[in-house]
């Protein structure tokens, strides 16, 4: 079946509107999906309710040096703690993104607060990439990968370390709201040997289907479902055309992703 369980829209770094995302989700035929900006679910105010959309959302954290992504699902739509949690989350971005900016401005690239904003219209959680945009729209950069690779990456001369929190809290987090944690696309990660910790703390996932998953890794992570008793996710982690040229939907056997759903019911 089509399903895709990692999705972006404008509220974070996305390039199109929820309905829009939600209409090429229908228009493939998707039959279960979520919408997992990072750090927000303000997409959901934006989309119906229906049987087939999971609230979800994708926490970005650091834990051992490098980046790693929590995937929630099933989150509550009454107000809960997790709200205040991603307000925090989103604060925490606005504040790299300013001194990103007073970086980029020191080594001789002006760029100023509403560059970065008239790149990210109706976002909640800005991020590198609207940064990245700007680049390119003050013509820094030729592209936004050329402007994450040249000046937003580690060692980078606009780049600026995260202060997020751990994978532990947004599992923590997650779970408090009795939502679904799962690990996001750990093809990207430098060091998977972090994932006995992430079960420890309770993640209850792993995204084993990702369109940069190589056959080696899928089986490989399939391997560590079994043997973490971990539900299989998958998504395409679509953002825009540009940036996801794969675009919204992931085929998958009905068999690998039944425990999944029989948690969402």
């Amino acid at each position: 079946m089509l399903v895709d369980f990692h999705s972006h829209t404008y509220k974070s770094d996305g390039n199109i509107s929820p309905a829009e995302l939600a209409a090429s989700m229908a228009a493939r035929g998707v039959r279960w999906y979520s919408v997992t900006d990072h750090d927000t679910l303000a997409a959901y105010a934006e989309l119906p309710v229906l049987p087939q959309l999971v609230r979800g959302v994708e926490i970005n954290t650091s834990f051992a040096g490098q980046d790693v992504h929590i995937l929630g699902y099933k989150l509550p739509s009454q107000p809960s703690s997790l709200d205040a949690a991603l307000a925090r989350h989103q604060q925490a971005r606005r504040e790299r993104i300013e001194e990103m900016i007073a970086r980029l401005c020191a080594a001789g690239l002006p760029l100023t607060w509403d560059d970065v904003v008239s790149q990210a219209p109706g976002a909640h959680a800005l991020g590198r990439p609207h940064l990245a945009n700007a680049l390119v729209y003050r013509g820094y950069a030729t592209s936004i990968q050329d402007a994450l690779t040249r000046y937003l990456k580690s060692g980078g001369r606009g780049y600026v370390p995260s202060a997020r929190v751990t994978p532990l809290d947004a599992i923590r987090m997650i779970r408090e709201v009795d939502g679904i944690p799962v690990l996001a696309h750990p093809g990207r990660l430098s060091d998977v040997s972090i994932l006995p910790t992430l079960v420890e703390a309770g993640i209850r996932g792993i995204e084993v289907f990702y369109p940069t998953h190589t056959a080696a890794q899928i089986i490989d992570f399939r391997h560590a479902a079994a043997a973490y008793n971990l539900v299989m996710t998958a998504g395409a982690d679509f953002h825009d055309v540009a940036w996801t040229p794969w675009g919204v939907g992931m085929e998958v056997a009905e068999a690998d992703i039944t425990p999944f759903l029989e948690m969402l019911v």
